[in-house]
């Protein structure tokens, strides 16, 4: 089993840039057109000089282009959902218009309950029910 595992890193690594390849967008590409990187990706998978030279240099890493940690300071990428405060402000808005919609229908049912609770005590007493224009 140990012998097929340099064969099997050498496979994941050529699908793993190939995919990168493909999924890449035109304006992160470095050096060459996308179908050229693309197809000395495939080429030259088995003895790894495609895969290297695709991860090394034909992709265009992090804001400025570098890694990661050369980031211009001040330029925003990605922010996570916790940390976006319009996501947070969306889910606030919802959360509240939930709330109103739950609420509204606790009041009808309490408005329907005093209605009815109404209605039974002037039965009782002998009263004549009022008729009530709920317009």
């Amino acid at each position: 089993m140990l012998r097929y595992l340099p064969f099997l890193l050498v496979l994941a690594l050529w699908i793993y840039a190939f995919i990168d390849c493909v999924n890449t967008p035109e304006s992160q590409v470095r050096g060459l057109p996308k179908a050229v990187w693309v197809i000395i990706v495939l080429l030259f998978g088995e003895v790894l000089i495609g895969p290297v030279a695709w991860l090394v240099a034909g992709k265009q890493r992090g804001a400025d282009g570098g890694s990661p940690a050369r980031a211009k300071p001040g330029a925003r990428g990605w922010v996570a959902p916790d940390d976006n405060p319009e996501f947070l402000r969306s889910l606030a808005e919802e959360s509240k218009k939930e709330e109103n919609k739950k609420d509204e229908a606790l009041l009808k049912d309490w408005e329907a309950d005093l209605r009815r609770r109404e209605e039974e005590l002037r039965r009782k007493r002998g009263e004549a029910p009022e008729s009530r224009d709920d317009n």
